[in-house]
């Protein structure tokens, strides 16, 4: 027979526990609404299109988020349980170190993918886009990338790292908690 002495104390300690537990429920971490490029095209959306292609556009899949969720995700599951532990039971300050730790390993898989390779009217794209900071890209500047490439024109000196042109794409790599 086992004897349990200072159930108040128990029924309190754990009252408390669930207060703090049910103070938030989630936490979002990607490209967070209202993330945009300077020209106002969706951060989301151009993520979307790097993480899973665009086919018909020339542009293969790159899958930084998926690559990221598949190697690090067996180990969130511990961690948070032992930053809830370690924050006394405080769902909000562990959701937001959450957050704030998958953003990183987010942000370090983008930094990671190097594959598949830019092609060369990209690269002459992004030459063309040093020349001329102003360039916007059309059907037209495609084809006349495609051109200089053709005419044997160099890329040299220009960064051949996918997903990370511009930074707005790593920059805009967020967490939102929520009750």
């Amino acid at each position: 027979m086992v004897t349990l002495k200072g159930g108040d104390k128990l029924a309190a300690a754990l009252a408390e526990i669930s207060q703090k537990v049910s103070k938030a429920s989630s936490v979002d971490v990607g490209f967070l609404e209202g993330a945009t490029y300077p020209d106002g095209k969706s951060v989301a959306e151009i993520a979307a299109i790097q993480e899973f292609g665009a086919p018909r556009a020339g542009i293969p899949p790159r899958p930084f988020f998926r690559t990221m969720i598949s190697e690090k995700s067996p180990q969130w599951p511990e961690a948070v349980g032992d930053l809830l532990v370690s924050n006394g039971y405080d769902a909000a300050k562990t959701l937001g170190q959450t957050g704030e730790a998958i953003k990183g390993q987010l942000q370090q898989s983008i930094i990671e993918t190097f594959n598949p390779p830019l092609s060369p009217i990209t690269l002459m794209l992004r030459k063309m886009r040093s020349e001329n900071p102003d360039l916007v890209v059309t059907g037209k500047t495609v084809g006349e990338a495609a051109r200089r490439i053709k005419a044997g024109e160099s890329t040299s000196g220009v960064s051949t790292k996918p997903l990370v042109d511009s930074g707005v794409l790593l920059g805009s790599v967020d967490y939102e908690v929520k009750s």
